[in-house]
């Protein structure tokens, strides 16, 4: 596993991080046992970063995360988010009373007596202009509830607008080989401005492992089965916002380009690592074979100029349309 820095907080993070909605919820079944084996088995590799968040089942996630950290010594760091809870989801809910609330049960769940980093959990696009909500989280650390904030995103224009506060330590937002609108000007951006960049949804949902067909169905509480073709609320969420039919047909010009020895997912998570702006990947994992896949991810060698160029061409010619403007 290798490290890179994480913004201005001095930590070192394993380039290949852990996600951890997957063990808590809408992605299937996953029980305890494989929950908990997929987190050891990362940190086992190296993994020393693990992105969660309060509704990730309830806090189910944020409760085995616990679980494992008290059978391990080594220094993980763990990233939750705040802001989803709130119903109806409105700009006015990130209030003092409603964020406090929020860490105070994180805190309980995790059970530590300061979150180590917290991100607001794609809020409306309004909070982004209300300097009180960032006030609340600096109060927040004042007083030794967490050491350090960022923020989720859905949009570009969220990140750059974030990173104009001064203790924004770090940004999430999508990014993989169909989302790569933020590497035009955010990724420069968050350099200069020395803010971590967490990957998401590294694997397009999957597609991006190249396992799923067309005649591909998923459990009845996965969220992907009820999304598949951007309907619903998250159409940039799930899926990359690509259409599914479009997307598969892009996945079968870029499997010809995964180098021997990689898997479609392995070569899916190093192109995101040929991006140095980014801290790390966060891709889910809900099992210890998954989690051992995406780490070695980490240990590949370089992706060629060539095969970048390709990559993007297919990009360009499939995919950007569909997206790029949107986010």
């Amino acid at each position: 596993m290798k490290y890179r820095p994480f913004g201005r907080t001095g930590w070192q993070v394993s380039e290949i991080s852990f996600g951890a909605w997957a063990i808590g919820s809408a992605w299937g079944e996953v029980s305890d046992e494989d929950a908990l084996a997929a987190l050891h088995t990362s940190i086992d590799q190296g993994v020393n970063l693990i992105d969660t968040a309060d509704v990730y089942g309830d806090g189910r996630s944020e409760r085995l995360i616990a679980q494992v950290l008290k059978e391990r010594s080594e220094q993980v760091y763990v990233i939750t988010k705040a802001g989803r809870r709130l119903d109806p989801h409105t700009a006015e809910g990130y209030n003092r009373q409603n964020l406090t609330a929020f860490i105070e049960r994180s805190l309980k769940n995790l059970g530590v007596e300061a979150l180590d980093l917290v991100q607001l959990h794609c809020p409306p696009t309004p909070v982004y202009y209300m300097p009180e909500v960032f006030e609340v989280l600096d109060d927040l650390v004042q007083a030794g509830k967490l050491k350090f904030y960022g923020v989720s995103v859905e949009k570009v224009e969220e990140a750059i607008k974030a990173t104009e506060f001064p203790n924004v330590q770090s940004v999430q937002i999508i990014f993989n080989m169909f989302r790569q609108r933020p590497a035009e000007l955010f990724f420069n951006l968050a350099k200069q401005r020395q803010v971590g960049i967490l990957a998401r949804v590294p694997l397009a949902s999957g597609l991006l492992s190249g396992k799923m067909t067309k005649e591909t169905t998923f459990p009845a509480d996965d969220h992907r089965n009820f999304n598949r073709y951007g309907q619903a609320f998250d159409r940039g969420e799930t899926f990359s916002g690509v259409d599914y039919d479009t997307a598969l047909e892009a996945v079968e010009l870029l499997r010809p380009l995964v180098p021997p020895g990689f898997s479609m997912a392995q070569f899916a998570l190093r192109w995101i690592l040929m991006f140095d702006a980014v801290s790390c990947a966060i891709p889910g994992a809900k099992n210890a074979r998954q989690a051992l896949a995406n780490t070695q991810a980490a240990d590949l060698p370089p992706l060629s100029k060539e095969v970048m160029a390709q990559i993007k061409a297919i990009y360009d010619d499939k995919i950007k349309g569909l997206v790029h403007q949107r986010w």
